[in-house]
């Protein structure tokens, strides 16, 4: 029986040793297209195009400001405060916009208050040493009050006569939609900015080893900074979608959850929390997996509550599965703490 036993798992080692060769995000693509199939063959309607297309329209300001967290995820940070900064600015935007503000001044003054407060973090994290869960869990506060006391109101509506604050939401470009090929070009860009500078590779190694990038030469503090800086950009850019999308801002959102999807999209690609590991592919196989499960809930007409729970589990799976491929060894323990 103990022959036999020992000769099972000699068996079934090399189909562990291939699993565990596969990187997280290839897991979570594979994941994604094998529900794809399920889901076109068990709900009628899932697989026109229609709903293709709308499926990846609905989770294109997710992925952007995915893209965001994901940033500041690699470099071993967090930004509770992302929300926030996108429904905060554009309101106040708004706002000026119904006083009197022409709409390229409004988006300028939101992309002035969005930058304003990823530097504000920043300085915060960087020089100031605060642990950057406070601080921006603090900032979502700030920011929603202050909001609120400017703009009194749960919804501020855009004006109607203004195609370039709706074309970026509802627009179509060489037949695609435009939210679509904004969180295209987002990704692009953050891909080449990790991956083919300095500035990104110094990001990794932040994440990876924030002492031994300082001892190397690194300048931390300048790096956090411009890092809450680029969340807050694309947070904005966010919101010019949302807006564009939608005709309005709500700051309703703040209170929701929707800074744990985002939170949850970039720990299911495969971008661990204690930094260093992933990129923007991690945070569109994240959306994709979590955009067809919504897709098809919405579709089978599944409560809120029992999604709640869905998105539990499926956090819970993404760390196991990363824990599991990627086994902490006594240095990567270390760097953790």
């Amino acid at each position: 029986m103990a022959v036999q036993s020992g000769a099972a798992r000699r068996k079934a080692a090399p189909w562990r040793q291939s699993l565990g060769l596969l990187s997280q995000e290839q897991i979570v693509a594979g994941l994604t297209l094998l529900l794809l199939v399920v889901f076109a063959a068990a709900l009628p309607g899932f697989a026109t195009a229609a709903n293709l297309l709308n499926l990846v329209r609905s989770i294109s300001i997710l992925g952007i400001l995915g893209l965001g967290m994901g940033l500041i995820v690699i470099s071993r940070g967090l930004d509770l405060s992302e929300v926030a900064i996108m429904a905060g600015s554009w309101s106040i935007a708004l706002i000026a916009n119904q006083h009197g503000l022409g709409v390229f001044w409004a988006m300028t003054l939101a992309l002035a208050i969005a930058l304003g407060i990823g530097i504000a973090n920043g300085v915060m994290i960087a020089f100031v040493e605060m642990p950057a869960l406070f601080v921006t869990l603090a900032a979502a506060f700030v920011i929603y009050g202050a909001a609120f006391w400017v703009a009194p109101v749960w919804v501020v509506y855009a004006p109607h006569n203004a195609p370039a604050l709706v074309f970026p939401g509802r627009g179509v470009l060489l037949g695609a939609p435009m939210p679509i090929l904004v969180f295209a070009a987002a990704a692009l860009l953050l891909h080449l900015f990790l991956s083919r500078t300095s500035l990104g590779r110094f990001i990794y190694a932040q994440g990876d080893n924030p002492e031994a990038a300082r001892l190397s030469g690194v300048a931390l503090r300048p790096l956090i900074v411009l890092e809450y800086a680029l969340v807050a950009l694309l947070a904005w850019l966010a919101g010019l979608v949302w807006v564009g999308r939608t005709g309005s801002m709500q700051m309703s959102i703040v209170q929701g959850t929707q800074i744990f999807d985002v939170i949850l999209v970039v720990v299911l690609g495969g971008i661990s929390l204690v930094g260093g590991r992933g990129g923007v592919f991690s945070v569109v196989v994240g959306c994709a997996l979590i955009g067809t499960l919504l897709d098809a809930f919405t579709i089978m007409d599944v409560n809120s509550e029992v999604q709640n729970i869905v998105r539990g589990v499926v956090l819970l799976a993404a760390i196991i599965i990363d824990n599991w491929l990627h086994p902490r060894d006594e240095e990567t323990a270390r760097q953790g703490d």
